[in-house]
């Protein structure tokens, strides 16, 4: 649009410069310094988890002697190799736009999509140059938010856009206020969730208070505590002047927001605009540091001599630096907070639209399609598996379960697949079935994106019926095999070891045995256990709509008196606990005083763990390594967050080795024709990655 509206030659989109980091900076220096791979790789494992230089601690850790010279040398080249310029990127939506030809003003270079130019400065070189940059925000929200409105149409006959959704709605907001918000735009991740049933949003302004709140600004400018004893009443809010009261009072006398922090300067300060308007973009620096401190002496002399007290105006200052980090503009926020909105009525509402929505615009968000689809189902929505006769590249809703429509995952949930294959194998299924719609455009309405209005109930005939006809399509052997890995031919009687068997051998003889006369006999392949499909699920797909990893091994936990992340809610405040579960994220944010927090899920649910520093540091090597994990420690719950404190942890991956000869064979009828025949899946509990 940018390009058309004002030209080729008058807009180009600004770079961005990649610097290194720890593990790419001690690879390079190992390697020039003469280290052998196995002590560069043990190196680049032994830390930089969140970036920063790697500790003794950690080299001890795994086994590495720090008082080797050469070792020294490289880690002090190591450190001052971060943070240099690596390579030159491409903005996600920054543009310059100029009045001339830009080719006059600064250099150029191609970019990697034809048609398109970067200049080879990045937006703090345009800034100081004075350039006119706009950026273009690249949501993957809107793109989720626009499929759901397809489907609500298409599926429920109901039209929506972002400005018609029901505003104020209570049951959007009660579910806010639970922080059942997984997958819902900026208020889906761990702080979020955490200070959701703390502030209890019940109106479009609270959401973009939340969304401004959370922030490394805010945090580090001592405001989301304040903000919300008052929100409370447990802080008396007041106001040191009728002037601040004015600017303020929306915030309860906290300041959030960039707009806020220029009045201030300027009423309270005697700023003029042009110093208010930079005091406004050293707060809006990326930066680790930003500029706000040069500000300090003028901000504070010039709210003395208004009448106001210096620890008063330092206070202010204080809160103001925090924005050097990051801070809102109040439109920003608001935008921000329309989004959040939006999104989680749609999740509230029509949970069946908004999984399949969310799924089919990955990559983006906090959470993985696992969690999506646990989430899903957690709601009432049926989760079918990706099917041979059934699935789109996409994922799509099929025919209404109860109160919501059954929620088919496509082919690009499977591992490998590309979607040129996939979609020869949906032409050719068409065919079979609307042979006269073969020509011309009207193809496209049977396409994935706009063709998923079809149903799976038993009476719908097969499209394929044997696996041979999948062959004539898809002449691929390897794409064949991985779709037998996801185990899509259950539609056609086979599960995924005797399809994989038939299309390796029996169907295929010759790809074994060349030249010789081969008499087939008959073959009894053993079932496999349920742990070993949810192993192969992971393997493909990374889910499994079988069973749950850990249900496997509850009863081992059970013995050591492991509780279900679901009855954690069942203790008091106070009480030591045990919790087992999957590795989900691992987060250690730089305002969080080196606290890690992490996620853990079970059968059950998921359980929220906080080490602190200290044991941090101590068992850094269990804590960033293990997959499943044994956390003892303290549970705290307040305002019905619930985390567990953790004292002790211990890395039970090893575990996981013996999901192979665990669970129960499936029966035979869950092998039916019939797609919607009942099968282990509809009473099994839900998954989530663990490789």
């Amino acid at each position: 649009y940018v390009y058309e509206k004002y030209g080729r030659d008058r807009a180009a989109i600004v770079a961005t410069v990649t610097e290194v980091h720890y593990r790419s900076a001690v690879r390079d220096v190992g390697k020039a310094m003469g280290l052998s791979l196995d002590m560069v790789g043990k190196l680049a494992s032994a830390g930089g988890w969140y970036g920063e230089l790697v500790q003794e601690k950690q080299l001890n850790d795994q086994g590495i002697d720090t008082s080797d010279s050469l070792l020294r040398k490289v880690l002090e080249l190591t450190e001052q190799y971060m943070g240099f310029p690596r390579q030159l990127g491409q903005h996600t939506g920054g543009f310059v736009i100029t009045n001339t030809k830009i080719a006059d003003l600064c250099p150029l270079i191609n970019a990697t999509m034809p048609g398109r130019t970067n200049i080879e400065w990045n937006k703090d070189d345009i800034e100081a140059l004075g350039f006119l940059k706009i950026d273009l925000l690249s949501l993957g929200m809107l793109t989720c938010i626009r499929k759901a409105f397809d489907l609500l149409k298409q599926h429920h006959g109901i039209e929506h856009t972002l400005a018609t959704i029901p505003k104020d709605d209570p049951e959007t907001y009660a579910m806010i206020c639970k922080a059942d918000t997984v997958g819902v735009f900026q208020i889906e991740s761990r702080a979020q969730m955490t200070m959701l049933p703390r502030l209890k949003p019940n109106c479009f302004y609270d959401l973009v208070i939340e969304v401004a709140l959370v922030r490394p600004g805010p945090i580090q400018g001592d405001m989301v505590h304040p903000y919300l004893r008052r929100r409370s009443g447990k802080e008396k809010v007041e106001y040191p002047s009728e002037q601040l009261k004015k600017i303020l009072h929306r915030t309860l006398g906290v300041p959030l927001f960039q707009e806020q922090a220029m009045k201030i300067a300027m009423d309270a300060a005697n700023f003029t605009a042009d110093e208010a308007d930079e005091l406004r973009r050293s707060m809006a620096t990326f930066k680790a540091k930003g500029m706000v401190s040069k500000f300090e002496m003028k901000l504070i002399d010039g709210m003395v001599k208004n009448g106001y007290t210096e620890d008063f105006a330092k206070r202010v200052f204080r809160q103001l630096e925090g924005f050097g980090s990051y801070g809102f503009p109040e439109s920003h926020a608001a935008s921000f907070a329309h989004l959040a909105y939006v999104s989680a009525w749609l999740k509230c509402h029509y949970p069946d639209v908004f999984a399949a929505a969310l799924l089919n615009s990955q990559p983006m968000g906090f959470y993985r399609p696992a969690q999506i689809i646990i989430d899903a189902r957690k709601h009432g929505v049926e989760v079918r598996p990706v099917d041979v006769n059934f699935s789109y590249w996409d994922c799509t809703l099929e025919e209404k379960k109860g109160k919501y429509c059954a929620l088919r995952l496509g082919f690009r949930q499977v591992k490998g697949l590309q979607r040129q294959d996939m979609e020869e194998l949906i032409r050719h299924r068409l065919e079979l079935r609307v042979p006269s719609l073969l020509h011309g455009d009207a193809l496209s309405g049977l396409l994935p994106e706009a063709g998923n209005n079809h149903t799976s109930s038993g009476s719908t005939p097969l499209f394929y019926h044997t696996i041979e006809e999948v062959r004539q399509v898809i002449v691929s052997q390897a794409v064949l095999e991985r779709m037998a890995d996801a185990d899509v031919f259950r539609s056609l009687g086979y599960d995924r070891r005797e399809a994989l068997w038939r299309l390796t051998t029996k169907d295929n003889p010759e790809a074994l045995f060349k030249n010789q006369v081969i008499h087939e006999l008959p073959v009894s392949l053993p079932l496999m256990t349920t742990g070993e499909h949810v192993i192969q699920d992971y393997a493909s797909m990374s889910f499994s709509l079988k069973a749950h990893p850990v249900s496997f091994l509850r009863e081992k936990l059970g013995l050591m008196h492991i509780v279900p992340a679901a009855q954690l809610a069942e203790f008091r405040d106070g009480a030591m606990v045990r919790v087992c579960g999957l590795v989900l994220v691992r987060q250690r944010p730089g305002t969080a005083s080196g606290i890690c927090f992490m996620t853990i899920e079970d059968e059950t649910g998921v359980a929220n763990i906080v080490f602190f520093q200290q044991l941090f540091d101590e068992l850094r090597k269990i804590v960033a390594h293990s997959r499943l994990i044994m956390v003892e420690g303290k549970l705290q719950v307040e305002k019905g967050v619930i985390h567990v404190i953790a004292q002790k942890a211990y890395n039970f991956s090893s575990l996981l080795g013996h999901l192979n000869s665990l669970g129960q064979e499936p029966r035979k009828a869950s092998l039916s024709h019939d797609p919607a025949a009942k099968d282990n899946s509809k009473v099994l509990p839900r998954s989530r990655d663990f490789r």
